[in-house]
């Protein structure tokens, strides 16, 4: 028997601190230049875009973005780091093969987040509303959402370890052929999850295991009686 000191532990994510010096206020054209320059160390307050594209891999570094409300932000391959982002209302933010390195995303609410094939790491989504989350074969490691009500998470062939997602509300999960390891849904609840081999990695409670019996017993064909 192996004693409970021995339990193996989840590790929890490892976030730094989004510490922003002094920011330089910046107008609605900059901001959504198609081909402008990088973006450091600004602040953009109370803008309203029916869509704004990034062209070029363009840079937010060191800033703060809020009280944003966009029909569609498309911003492959973009760089997010040290930036704090709120307030955000955005029915369609694209941004497949992006990077996102200490970045907080607090108080927004996103009608689909398409982060497929990005780079994550000390990333933070606290107090969101979430439509389809695509995280089709991210690599990402230090990922916390908190308190989120997420309409569909999509992590098919997603390579993620240190991930909590306490206090949500998950309608929808894939984890098809995903590779998980410290993967923390303890606190959260969810109606649905597909793919169950990749639960592989993660971390649930008990009650969790009595939620999932259904739902396991539906996807296996085991019928109960």
């Amino acid at each position: 028997m192996v004693s409970g000191s021995h339990r193996p532990v989840t590790a929890a994510p490892k976030l730094g601190v989004v510490k922003l010096g002094e920011l330089r206020a910046i107008d609605a054209d900059e901001f959504a230049a198609t081909d402008g320059d990088d973006l450091e160390a600004v602040e953009f307050v109370d803008g309203s875009f029916d869509e704004v594209h990034w062209d070029g891999r363009r840079r937010l570094d060191a800033s703060s973005v809020r009280d944003l409300t966009i029909q569609r932000w498309r911003v492959r391959a973009s760089s997010f780091s040290e930036s704090r982002l709120s307030q955000l209302d955005v029915v369609a933010l694209s941004a497949p093969e992006s990077g996102w390195r200490d970045v907080v995303v607090a108080n927004s609410r996103l009608g689909s987040l398409e982060l497929h094939q990005a780079n994550l790491r000390r990333v933070a989504f606290t107090g969101c509303k979430l439509g389809y989350v695509n995280l089709r074969d991210v690599d990402a490691a230090d990922v916390v959402f908190a308190d989120c009500v997420i309409e569909d998470l999509d992590l098919m062939r997603a390579k993620a370890k240190r991930v909590s997602l306490s206090g949500c509300r998950i309608n929808r999960l894939e984890l098809a052929h995903s590779r998980l390891e410290a993967v923390d849904l303890r606190g959260a609840t969810f109606a649905d999850v597909s793919g169950v081999e990749g639960l592989r990695g993660v971390t649930i409670s008990t009650d969790q295991l009595f939620d999932l019996a259904p739902i396991l017993a539906g996807r296996l064909g085991v019928t109960v009686e």
